[in-house]
């Protein structure tokens, strides 16, 4: 293998790479042979872990939360992320769009509607009515609880971990290295090379399951727009027409093309929330947007531990069904991102203290997270009708909204601006905002996984970063050809299937931190003890 990584002109970790590629092929080639057979798979395996480890996924996402505010609390909070009084790489403004477009960008344009139109017209729990405003106020809660500080919690964790041992330790840039208080020098040997080979291709397919959503949504509003048919075909174009512009964004390098097309972006997205809050019910949003903060915090503790046992209990032993196609599913696809969003954040965060990340990483994007929901999300709701009062008031027009997103979940935010002055031209700032979302997740992945291959923060050679970069799209093409007129649901039993053994790796994460902190402080005690000890 080394012989042919020199001939291709490689700089990398031999093993890791040819490992990863060769088990990616494999899975395409099994996708090409058998597409039938593979959705059988993911299908069951899906229905297995839903049922079985439901409840692992919820509770271990609140371990994880509750872990780092411990540790931004702590003692170890003002450590720094890299040599002692290093200043940090970027400033507050360009930190906060990088983690940002880099993160979950396309999930909130996906979703931003959706979700709580959805969670409005069938409440998740029982007793509440449709279109009520108990059902508005859940679909709130169901869709920060989602979103907002849990999902970050998944990123934050593994970003903190590789903060950690690549800028404090010196250790390679790869998930290995954050095991090196329990595995030390076996972080290069066979169990740390398997650990990254299993990161490199849980962050492939986990942004190509995003890839695919955005390609769905992007061909949803070119339909509404053109009035071309929406099929499979239109929106395999799309991705390999926004793989290239990713590719070049890879060319360009973490400083300028992802900064750039990041920085462009997030004022995109905000001059559109902007938009709706502007030309919508503006009173009504301004309230919204603070009884919103009271309505996410109210919840979140129940929310945070529900998991909907006495529908589990039910002899018709369906209870997970919308837990597996929801919460389930958001913490097995979120998962999946974490190698690679943790990396990003990681590096993008040298310099900072373990206090400073934390807290920048949860709250800075989950309060974005709580506006973006609040202004899209009431607006929806109004459109649709709250309440027997207004829902009477509007006649045939209550509930289409609704309608619209039971029809077609990527059309919502298209439908959603049916209801808007300039509707398609806002439409189609909508889609270029989707299309530039989906870029710099692209590009932002393409880099962390040739960074976790070579072990290093300097980029590898121009065409080992555009190889991932195009094998991101080859498997979102896969993956949406296999999924067909399945959509989202066929998306969902895959991402659900890998995202197991990623969850686990991450859970490992907090006790090798506790041992890393720990064996700092008692260094830091005996050096304080014996300055001499500095020099050794």
């Amino acid at each position: 293998m080394t012989g042919l990584a020199r001939a291709l002109r490689l700089r990398t970790d031999t093993t890791i790479f040819f490992s990863a590629s060769g088990l990616m092929v494999l899975f395409l080639a099994a996708l090409v042979i058998a597409p039938t057979a593979i959705g059988a798979f993911f299908e069951t395996g899906r229905a297995w872990v839903v049922t079985n480890l439901g409840w692992f996924f919820i509770l271990g996402v609140n371990v994880w939360l509750g872990f780092l505010i411990w540790v931004a609390c702590s003692r170890h909070g003002h450590i720094v992320l890299g040599r002692t009084g290093m200043k940090p790489d970027f400033g507050n403004l360009s930190w906060f769009t990088m983690l940002f477009a880099g993160g979950i960008g396309t999930v909130l344009m996906f979703w931003g509607v959706a979700e709580p139109i959805s969670h409005f017209s069938a409440p998740p729990r029982e007793g509440v009515e449709p279109y009520s405003i108990e059902a508005s106020q859940d679909a709130m809660a169901f869709a920060l609880y989602h979103l907002g500080l849990h999902t970050w919690t998944i990123f934050t964790l593994p970003g903190l971990a590789f903060a950690y041992f690549i800028h404090r330790y010196d250790l390679p840039v790869r998930v290995s290295s954050v095991f090196y208080p329990l595995l030390k020098e076996g972080i290069h040997g066979p169990a740390g090379k398997a650990i990254d080979v299993a990161a490199i291709l849980g962050t492939l397919f986990g942004v190509a399951v995003s890839l695919g959503l955005g390609s769905s949504q992007i061909a949803a509003g070119l339909s509404e727009l053109t009035g071309l048919e929406n099929t499979t075909w239109m929106r395999i174009g799309i991705i390999a027409v926004l793989t290239c512009v990713a590719v070049a964004s890879i060319v360009a390098g973490l400083d300028s093309g992802v900064k750039l097309l990041s920085n462009i972006n997030i004022g995109l997205a905000v001059g559109l929330m902007v938009f709706v809050l502007v030309t919508g019910s503006t009173l009504f949003l301004l309230r919204g947007i603070v009884q919103t903060v009271g309505i996410y915090f109210g919840n979140l503790p129940q929310l945070a531990f529900w998991n909907d046992m006495l529908a589990y209990a039910h002899p018709s032993g369906e209870g997970w069904g919308w837990q597996g196609s929801w919460t389930v599913f958001y913490w097995a696809w979120t998962v999946t991102w974490s190698p690679f969003i943790g990396i990003f954040v990681a590096r993008i965060s040298r310099g900072r203290t373990i206090r400073e990340f934390v807290m920048g990483v949860l709250l800075a994007p989950s309060g974005f997270t709580l506006i973006w929901f609040a202004i899209f999300g009431w607006q929806a709701m109004q459109i649709d009708g709250i309440g027997e009062t207004a829902r009477a008031a509007m006649g045939d027009s209550a509930g289409e909204l609704s309608r619209a997103v039971a029809e077609s979940v990527p059309l919502a935010m298209f439908a959603f601006f049916e209801h808007f002055p300039f509707t398609t031209l806002v439409q189609g700032f909508a889609v270029v905002i989707v299309a530039i979302f989906f870029a710099t997740s692209s590009d932002s992945a393409s880099l962390v996984v040739d960074m976790l291959c070579t072990g290093e923060e300097k980029p590898g050679p121009v065409h080992q970063r555009v190889y991932w970069g195009v094998a991101e799209g080859t498997i979102a093409g896969m993956l949406i050809w296999l999924a067909g007129d399945a959509g989202l649901n066929a998306l969902q039993q895959v991402i659900t299937v890998i995202g197991l053994p990623i969850f686990l790796l991450v859970f490992m994460m907090i006790p090798s931190l506790i041992k890393g902190l720990g064996a700092e402080e008692i260094a830091h005690v005996r050096i304080k003890d014996d300055p001499a000890l500095e020099d050794i």
